[in-house]
């Protein structure tokens, strides 16, 4: 009986302590605020003016770089476009088949090859692994 008395006494201290450390700490958290009703500085340049006139959309606006002459845009065309057909040549994906019979020829036979390797009925001929 003892045993439990001790247990309750200091299971209950325990639960009290983390409750008080709790109540502490959220206590230290709410002085630590800052003031938020503080006047912020702004630029003097934020946000849209009212000059009382309409905006003149002739004007060209400023440019943040120097722009390319109409040379320099060929020139980078002409450079992107040969790039572009090298990487399609490398990739034989543009060219056209020439030899529609050989293809026709591949289509009808490979498909029983595969299945003969498959089910196990290879040809040595085809495979040098077949048993």
């Amino acid at each position: 009986m003892t045993i439990n008395i001790g247990e309750t006494v200091f299971f209950d201290a325990a639960r009290f302590c983390r409750i008080g450390a709790a109540i502490v700490l959220l206590g230290i958290a709410g002085c630590s605020s800052t003031n938020t009703n503080a006047p912020v500085p702004m630029a003097d340049n934020a946000g849209p003016k009212d000059t009382g006139t309409f905006p003149n959309l002739n004007v060209p606006p400023k440019v943040a770089n120097k722009q390319l002459t109409q040379a320099e845009t060929n020139a980078k065309l002409a450079e992107l476009k040969a790039d572009g057909g090298a990487q399609g040549a490398k990739s034989g994906g543009g060219a056209a088949v020439s030899n529609q019979a050989a293809l026709a020829d591949l289509a009808t036979k490979h498909g029983p090859q595969t299945l003969k390797q498959i089910e196990g009925k290879c040809d040595p001929a085809l495979d040098p692994t077949c048993k």
